[in-house]
């Protein structure tokens, strides 16, 4: 446990400085962070005995970031798109095609690979025709991505610590057993109370540090707790499926990359599932957001 907490505390530390350095750094981390998981994946799958093709996934990934910051967000489910196309067919034209290699071929890039790009998107934020504003009126817009990034961290992670002492105070009944038998109804629930409480503490914050044009871009308080809440219950689902796919591939951890915390998806998989949540929320409710370009 001890050496659990002191790599969490250094992974928040390494967080925190790349919070506070430009967008494109946090979005290029971001995206070294995103190819260790991809991989681990892959090569867990591959460890199964699949015959995955991962190459349409890292060619979507290295493109990602050059292409969003030229044609904004819109550009995701082309690029995804595409990558799904190029592996189906080069599973088709083997000399035994099989289904199975299909689908795990393809589950790394669904399920790493995009919600990894939405990563990448909220650490290019930029406030709709910035550049066209008189200077009087010019918001300071990385504060903005800055709260929308901790969001998309603080809620997921929070939920995990308060699920882990929650759980293991009061919980008896299983949450999900044939997935991962540590998790309890108890545990559950704390989890989610500890992603609203994030989600307000990040608020709160907010109000405190961020002046009144900034604050137009954010969500509303009551959007806060909406957020902490459908984050609590997507990044318990990350959780689980990480879970999952370990259980089919007969893995305790996808890697030792980190002491006590296993390997670089170990530590994303609830913020991944959280990371399209808040794509989401970029896409339909931002006050005028858009992808840096």
């Amino acid at each position: 446990m001890k050496q659990r907490i002191i790599t969490g505390l250094l992974l928040t530390a390494l967080l925190a400085v790349l919070l506070w350095l430009p967008g494109w750094c946090m979005a290029i981390a971001t995206l070294i962070c995103i190819g260790c998981a991809v991989w681990e994946e892959y090569h867990a799958l591959s460890q199964a005995g699949h015959k995955v093709v991962s190459w349409p996934t890292w060619t979507a990934m290295v493109l990602s970031v050059p292409l969003t910051h030229l044609l904004g967000q819109k550009v995701m489910i082309p690029l995804v798109g595409l990558a799904l196309l190029a592996i189906t067919v080069r599973i088709m034209f083997r000399k035994e095609p099989e289904l199975t290699d299909l689908t795990m071929s393809a589950l790394p890039l669904i399920t790493v690979a995009l919600p990894g790009l939405s990563l990448v998107t909220l650490s290019l934020i930029d406030p709709y025709l910035w550049w066209r504003m008189p200077i009087e009126n010019k918001m300071p817009f990385h504060a903005v991505e800055v709260v929308m990034l901790s969001i998309t961290f603080a809620v997921p992670l929070a939920g995990d610590v308060m699920a882990l002492f929650i759980g293991k105070a009061f919980g008896k009944r299983k949450f999900c057993e044939a997935v991962s038998p540590k998790k309890t109804i108890a545990g559950s629930i704390g989890g989610l109370g500890g992603s609203m409480l994030a989600a307000i503490i990040i608020y709160l914050l907010s109000l405190w540090l961020c002046n009144e044009a900034t604050r137009s871009y954010l969500p509303t308080w009551w959007m806060y707790l909406i957020i902490g809440l459908l984050g609590g219950f997507v990044g318990q689902m990350g959780d689980l499926f990480a879970s999952l796919v370990k259980r089919h591939c007969k893995l305790k951890d996808y890697s030792n990359l980190f002491p006590g915390h296993g390997g670089m998806l170990d530590r994303l998989d609830s913020v991944l599932f959280m990371a399209v949540l808040m794509y989401c929320y970029l896409l339909f409710f931002s006050n005028g957001l858009t992808v840096m370009r």
